[in-house]
């Protein structure tokens, strides 16, 4: 499975297996993202490293997860997709954002670049 085959499939497992899973993070990252991926969240570019740096510290602050597709499209190279990810804290409440992604793939299927914007949704 890449972004390619399945984006919906991808939304909802790669935040799973990056910031809940056994499985190293570099491990996880290489399988959906080039290793030349690049993502800029709300303006601030994060290679390989950076991301990497965000998961680890992810891990120790989230007890669940889930993932919430309202739109996933693929056209040839180019992927946009609008979702929201929930993450419930272990020190309790849960923390709701909303994600607009665009992004290109490589010719393998994996996201080679991602432009994110993002805005937190408060509880009603």
């Amino acid at each position: 499975m890449t972004p390619r085959t399945d984006l919906t499939g991808y939304l909802v497992r790669y935040p799973q297996e990056a910031g809940l899973g056994d499985e190293d993070p570099a491990t996880v990252l290489d399988r959906y993202h080039t290793s030349d991926y690049e993502l800029v969240n709300d303006g601030v570019p994060l290679d390989r490293r950076r991301l990497l740096d965000h998961i680890r510290p992810a891990r120790k602050r989230a007890a669940g997860l889930r993932v919430e597709v309202e739109q996933a499209l693929v056209d040839g190279d180019q992927v946009a997709a609008r979702y929201r990810l929930i993450a419930e804290l272990r020190k309790g409440g849960t923390i709701t954002t909303e994600i607009y992604m665009f992004g290109e793939l490589a010719a393998d299927g994996r996201l080679r670049r991602a432009v994110q914007a993002t805005r937190a949704i408060r509880p009603e």
